[in-house]
């Protein structure tokens, strides 16, 4: 599944091309950390989550400018008939000014369109930083399906050095006629299946290095664990707590505040209006050639709109009920999220620890097999059997212990938190 699962992922990766950015040197350790890092500046989701704020940042601007004054310089140059009759004559209108407008009142839209904006700012702040959070569940798949593969490589090549050293050991004693033929040919055989393992697990380390590769834009080698072990006592009471600072959910408020804003944009509808505007004339000629400046009170009441406020205002009431339940039923599913990946941790935790046993009781097996058959209590058959054994306890504490720390990310990330 693993296998496939990246199989899958590689194809729809590579009709995008992938461009690698930087390139690590052969033998070179990258920690979860770096990896992280560098999807970051990679990440074309996080990158349109910044363009996202940016763009509420100028809409908000738009929403400022509502109340403040505007000013302009207008200036016009008008020939016209300046007799009438047969005579035909040419006269020169020339007018300069600048013109002033102030809102007064528009029934607080302005300011309400002020806070919608603001709280639209602190939403995508939210949604980068979850698109950045989630990026980092990602990175951790990748991380620690590579570093599982990596070490059970290693330990691969720590059974295929046990099965040589068997083998090696089986031919000497075959030459003194202290062991069978068949003896020395059924641990051989045992070697090149390793060696077949071993090139299987190389295989998908191969395709894990690629997805790593697309996310991070650098050439990977080999990984390095940082931290270690995975040490939280936190609870599930403490996990839970920490669902309404979530990225998601605080964004999916902020989005229910805007709603609400702008239910007070639809009501301004119904509310007077009132500006005050003027004009400094710097050049005129004319009869109101000695007028230099003018102001203009202008007052308008919504009547009868033909029930389009009405209408606005309803839709807008909808759209905030509707955020509303949105809200809701993110926070809810916060909740649900932090509570199975909680119950899956632990339970990985618990099965790391058994295998752990498992592994130590085999390696210590394995030790005293080794003994008995130097002393002719145990056969060759049963060495081989507790080597094998040893061999496949201690590639499933290798996938398991993985396995805890990739679904401890998860945990992190669904209380919106992330590893250092």
């Amino acid at each position: 599944m693993k296998t496939t699962f990246f199989i899958i992922i590689i194809i729809i990766c590579s009709g995008a091309g992938l461009a690698l950015s930087a390139s690590s040197s052969e033998g070179e350790g990258l920690t979860l950390t770096d990896c992280y890092l560098l999807a970051i500046k990679r990440s074309e989701t996080v990158a349109i989550s910044r363009e996202a704020i940016r763009e509420t940042e100028a809409r908000f601007l738009q929403a400022v400018s509502g109340i403040l004054p505007k000013l302009s310089f207008k200036s016009s140059y008008l020939r016209q008939d300046g007799t009438g009759g047969s005579n035909f004559t040419l006269k020169e209108v020339p007018e300069s000014k600048f013109t002033f407008s102030q809102p007064l009142f528009s029934g607080f839209k302005e300011f309400a369109s002020m806070a919608a904006g603001r709280a639209e700012e602190r939403q995508r702040r939210q949604q980068q930083l979850r698109a950045e959070q989630l990026l980092f569940v990602d990175v951790s798949d990748a991380f620690y399906f590579f570093l599982s593969y990596q070490q059970e490589l290693e330990a691969l090549e720590m059974t295929r050095a046990a099965l040589e050293e068997r083998v090696q050991e089986l031919k000497k004693r075959e030459a003194l006629g202290r062991s069978r033929a068949s003896e020395t040919a059924g641990a051989e055989a045992r070697l090149r299946k390793t060696e077949a393992d071993l090139e299987s697990v190389k295989s998908q380390q191969d395709v894990s290095r690629q997805l790593m590769e697309f996310l991070t834009g650098t050439a990977v080698f080999a990984l390095i664990e940082n931290p270690p072990e995975v040490v939280d006592e936190r609870g599930l009471e403490d996990c839970l707590g920490k669902a309404d600072d979530r990225p998601d959910v605080r964004a999916g408020r902020e989005a229910w505040e805007i709603a609400k804003k702008n239910i007070v944009l639809a009501r301004a509808g119904s509310f007077p209006e009132v500006s005050l505007d003027g004009d400094y004339f710097t050049d005129r000629t004319g009869s109101a050639a000695d007028v230099t400046w003018d102001a203009t009170v202008k007052v308008s009441v919504p009547i009868f709109q033909g029930g389009e406020n009405i209408g606005k205002i309803r839709e807008a009431v909808s759209q905030a009920k509707q955020e509303e339940l949105k809200f809701g039923q993110t926070r809810r599913e916060a909740l649900l999220e932090i509570r199975g990946n909680f119950t899956r941790w632990q339970s990985s935790l618990r099965q790391t620890q058994a295998l752990q046993k498992a592994f130590e009781a085999a390696q210590k097996s394995y030790e005293l097999q080794k003994e008995d058959y130097a002393h002719h209590l145990v056969n060759n058959l049963e060495v081989l059997q507790s080597l094998q054994d040893l061999e496949d306890r201690r590639r499933d504490l290798i996938a398991a212990d993985n396995e805890s720390k990739q679904l401890y990310s998860h945990l992190l990330v669904s209380i919106g938190e992330i590893a250092p």
